[in-house]
């Protein structure tokens, strides 16, 4: 349920409607409107039956919230939302690139990948020390050292960091070293690993899950959010469905459905989308026309030599090739007013 107060309303009033919220063992959020402030209730909202909220001074109406995720819906914060990463601000008006190796190979792998992705225009490297694979046999990352080398690679470029956070344990050395923790697919349905980065003070990017639904991801959001993180970050990388030619399905079409569902930004990683390198240029720009708020894409120095995913990845040539696109499709999207939501 949201409150609605009235452009008059004073901050008595609005104490006031706190007081009833908590009196009943509610939580109340309070939020900044364009014209009025807005008074979140957290909770089974029958327990206001018993409170004649709509009575109290100041209040112009309250109404009720369909969705089974609050705090991320646009009901509950109908305007959107900008998350603010040390200083990058994703779901503004400029697309935010992540861009960089799957995986944190070495030093020198890593701190070259850096310049190339600072070089083309990036603001985020991208890179897993931690890594999730399919195959226990396959290369699992370099862990600690993987975070010092991109720590190190900040350092040297100015970008920001995000990288995967695989376990609980996990969450308090990569808050250490990243500017964004980044929930991976095989863990968008993780309760406690979700709880635990929602106490966290690191934003967090959280990736659709293999599987999900649009509702089961923005309520993984809401584990997030309803443990005090508000900074969410969506990151569409596609979906498994019957097609066998591309890794997964890329679903831009949850792009425009999340716009319209939820306040929080979305960005689009083409990247494990398509599984093939040479389709990530079209999709990188097709998701970006779909409003998407930026881009996670994979690029090594040398995909051939890649420790994993080396056939999705870019290589730099291709990299500066998708980010000279990308300024240019976002540059006539800004100038022709194409860019926010129709309602």
């Amino acid at each position: 349920m949201v409150i609605i107060m009235n452009p008059e309303a004073t901050s008595q009033n609005i104490d006031e409607v706190i007081k009833a919220i908590n009196s009943v063992g509610l939580e109340a959020k309070i939020m900044e409107g364009a014209q009025q402030k807005i008074v979140g209730v957290i909770g089974d909202k029958t327990k206001l039956a018993s409170v004649a909220i709509d009575a109290l001074p100041g209040v112009e109406s309250s109404v009720a919230i369909s969705k089974s995720y609050k705090l991320a819906s646009r009901e509950f914060h109908p305007q959107s939302s900008v998350i603010d990463v040390s200083g990058v601000k994703i779901g503004g008006s400029e697309p935010v690139i992540m861009a960089g190796p799957c995986a944190v190979e070495s030093r020198e792998q890593l701190l070259k990948s850096a310049k190339i992705v600072a070089e083309g225009g990036a603001q985020f490297l991208r890179g897993g020390a931690y890594k999730p694979r399919t195959s226990p046999y396959s290369f699992q990352g370099l862990e600690v050292e993987g975070l010092k080398y991109l720590a190190e690679a900040r350092e040297v470029t100015g970008l920001k960091i995000v990288t995967e956070v695989t376990t609980v344990e996990g969450i308090e050395p990569v808050a250490e070293y990243a500017d964004m923790l980044q929930i991976g697919a095989r863990n968008m349905q993780n309760f406690g690993l979700l709880k635990e980065v929602g106490k966290c003070k690191r934003p967090v990017l959280l990736k659709r899950g293999l599987a999900a639904t649009i509702d089961e991801w923005l309520n993984a959001a809401e584990y997030i959010m309803n443990a005090g993180n508000p900074d969410v970050v969506l990151c569409e990388r596609g979906i498994r469905t019957y097609e066998t030619y591309t890794r997964n399905t890329l679903d831009l079409s949850a792009v425009a459905a999340v716009k319209h569902l939820s306040h929080l930004p979305i960005i689009v990683d083409p990247s494990h989308g398509t599984g093939k390198w040479r389709m990530v240029k079209p999709m990188a720009l097709a998701a970006i026309a779909a409003g998407a708020d930026g881009l996670m894409m994979e690029m090594h120095p040398n995909p051939a030599r890649a420790l994993s995913d080396g056939s999705q990845s870019l290589t730099p040539e291709h990299y500066r090739s998708i980010m000279s696109g990308i300024k240019k499709l976002a540059t006539f999207l800004r100038e022709e007013n194409l860019i926010g939501l129709d309602e």
